[in-house]
């Protein structure tokens, strides 16, 4: 799927973005998804228990590798107060990286735009933690 070398600057992606915001950013590549890419990251955004965070801003990034879907879904607190639009322009971009066969690129670029958009409505607090591990999973 991703080279360690790729699985690292994608983890380096998501701790730069959520430097800057509350927000808690996940990756999740799978190789299949028989459904509808929203409905599938749905169902792992919950399995990987993103909806646990205290202001309920969790955000995933799903993947689906072999059936070339990609979604990207925010928890209650970020659905609450966004527009609906709110993912679309990173899902174009992501998708153009994707395209030309970039996919650690457009990940990284992802990332970067989720984190810049999540810092407009959940800036950084002084007593912020690191609620979800900065990590890459796989299905």
């Amino acid at each position: 799927m991703l080279s360690k070398k790729d699985q690292n600057l994608v983890v380096a992606a998501i701790r730069e973005a959520e430097r800057t915001t509350s927000g808690e950013i996940h990756v999740h590549i799978s190789r299949y998804c028989r459904q509808h890419a929203l409905d599938g990251a749905v169902e792992m955004f919950f399995q990987l228990g993103l909806d646990k965070t205290a202001a309920r801003n969790g955000a995933l990034i799903f993947v689906s590798l072999r059936d070339k879907k990609v979604a990207i879904i925010g928890d209650t607190g970020i659905n609450a107060i966004v527009p609906d639009d709110f993912w679309n322009e990173t899902l174009d971009l992501m998708r153009n990286y994707f395209r030309n066969r970039k996919l650690t690129e457009g990940l990284c670029k992802g990332i970067e735009q989720v984190g810049l958009l999540l810092k407009q409505y959940f800036p950084c607090q002084a007593n912020d933690i690191n609620e979800l591990p900065d990590e890459l999973t796989f299905s």
